[in-house]
Formats: C-alpha cells, structure tokens, sequence
C-alpha cells in the first residue's frame, strides 16, 4: 500500500483496500512518542470493466473479487513529522472460468508526513513515500495478480483548511515513479511495438483527491473524491488480458467514517469507481481495529 497510491491505481483490478488512521493522505499527525497500530479488513469487486474505453463483462471471469488484510502503523517522531509503514496480504478469486486467483504478502511501504506550515486553521503537508515487492508473486497475470512488482517512489503535496466547528477541507496532488519489471515471457506486445526483452517499463502516475469532512474529539467522517491516472500506457487490446503497461485511469467516490474514544477505535470506508480507462467498475469497503500506543520510546 504503495501504501495508497500504489494499490489504489491498481485497486480496480486489484482491489485492494485501504484503512485511514493517520494516512499519507490527511492533515492528522500523532503526537511526539505515540504511534497508532492499524489493522484493515478488505474487499472490492468487480463484474464490468472498461476495455479502453469499451465498458464490457467477461464471462470467462464473472465477479472479479479481492481481499485484503492490512496491518498499518503510525508513529509519531515529532509533532511535526510522522512515519508510516504497512505490509497488505492480498488474495484474487474470480467466480467464473479457470483462472486460478492469487495470494501473498505485496509490497512493503514507507511514508514520511512533515508539517510545513500551520496558522489560522490553514496547514500545507510535505508528503514522501516509497514501497518494494516482499515475496515473490507473479505481476504479469492481470487481473489475477496481486501486484505489480515494481519499486515505487512518490512526491505529494497536500493542503488542509479545518475550521474551529470541525469542518475541513483536504486536497492533495502526487507523482509517482515506478520501476522496471520483469516478466516470465521472452517479447511482449506495448505501445503498438514488439519488444524482445522480459524487461517492462511501467507507465508512471498521478492522482489527486478532495476531501470535505468533519473531525472532532472522538470522531471523524468526509466523503471524498479521487482521480488516479497514468501519465502513458497503452491500452487492453480486443480480448485480451490486461497488461502492465496499460494506461490505468479511474475517477473514485467515497465516504470515510473513524470513531476513536480513547486508545481503541473502528473504522470503515466504502467506494466506487464512477468512470475509468483499462479498468474495473469496482465496488470497495474496508472495516479497520485501531490501537493507539503511548510514551513511546524512539
């Protein structure tokens, strides 16, 4: 979950889900010495998809479903700066035909969240983050892989406005830089080329999200906006299966809610794909258990 780039982009086919506590996302730090351990319950699914801009169903595949369990945590280094680090087990099944779905451990990831400015309920946010494959799946089985297998590194600049009734308005925009990857194959079709290599370029990405929501004391909820897309790519040909270097681009709504009394608390978000390119129509959830961890140590 580069941690949520990454999977997000990938998420139609992927499906993968994200829990938001303390996220590379949001405006929300921990305290100097605490940490909060996150642990997430996911599953999105899909039946149409957009075969470039072709929305279509396969009944070789049926409703693409995938699950997720997400342990996450965030800690608190400074009231300013905050790290953030998880690892997704993800599994793919698909209710039809004979593709066998898929399961592991994904790509480990790292987030630094700094606070460059905050006055008069205005905040800005230095965001980085990188994530790497930790077992050895396989990237080229779209839409039964659980992952890309590429090295990731992402840029993020978020700005928050909360208002002292607890209302708050979130936006953000990134860049992320993939790897390359190899593939089990000795030439492959992309960008309308033949290339006699296993060595994959992947596309790299953009997203960016609008959030508008409420937080305070114990509580929190927003709905939400998001735009996913590579910056290249190509596009799923006429029946075929999908490929790593397509051009994956998705519009994303949700809602988001979190309630926190003291140091346990729950979380759910739910989310739709409204419109995409070289992806699924996925209906998403996650269910999340929250612990916070005081007087820490570093």
């Amino acid at each position: 979950m580069k941690l949520k780039f990454y999977l997000v982009l990938v998420g139609s086919f992927l499906g993968v889900q994200i829990t938001k506590a303390q996220m590379p996302h949001d405006a929300i730090y921990m305290p100097k010495s605490t940490a909060c351990l996150a642990v997430s319950y996911g599953s999105s699914s899909w039946k149409e998809y957009w075969e470039n801009t072709l929305k279509r169903e396969n009944l070789n595949i049926g409703t693409h479903t995938t699950q997720s369990v997400m342990p996450m945590i965030a800690a608190g280094i400074t009231d300013k700066l905050n790290v953030i680090v998880g690892l997704p087990y993800v599994s793919t099944k698909a209710s039809a035909g004979n593709l066998m779905g898929q399961k592991g451990l994904q790509d480990l990831s790292l987030w630094v969240k700094y606070k460059m400015f905050d006055d008069g309920g205005l905040s800005l946010h230095a965001i980085g983050g990188a994530s790497t494959p930790v077992s050895d799946y396989v990237p080229d089985f779209l839409p039964m892989s659980i992952g890309l297998k590429s090295k990731t590194a992402t840029g993020r600049l978020l700005a928050n406005y909360q208002h002292k009734s607890g209302l708050y308005l979130t936006a953000h925009g990134s860049y992320s830089g993939r790897s390359k990857i190899k593939v089990d194959r000795d030439a492959y079709l992309a960008n309308g080329k033949m290339y006699n290599t296993d060595e994959v370029a992947l596309p790299n990405t953009t997203d960016a999200a609008i959030r508008i929501g409420y937080l305070k004391k114990a509580i929190q909820a927003e709905a939400f906006i998001e735009r996913n897309a590579c910056v290249s790519g190509d596009n799923i040909r006429r029946n075929d299966m999908p490929f790593p270097t397509n051009n994956m681009r998705m519009t994303i709504v949700g809602a988001y809610v979190k309630f926190q009394p003291k140091n346990i608390g729950l979380n759910a978000r739910v989310n739709y794909v409204t419109n995409g390119l070289n992806v699924g129509q996925s209906f998403g959830y996650s269910v999340g258990l929250l612990f916070q961890i005081n007087n820490l140590k570093f």
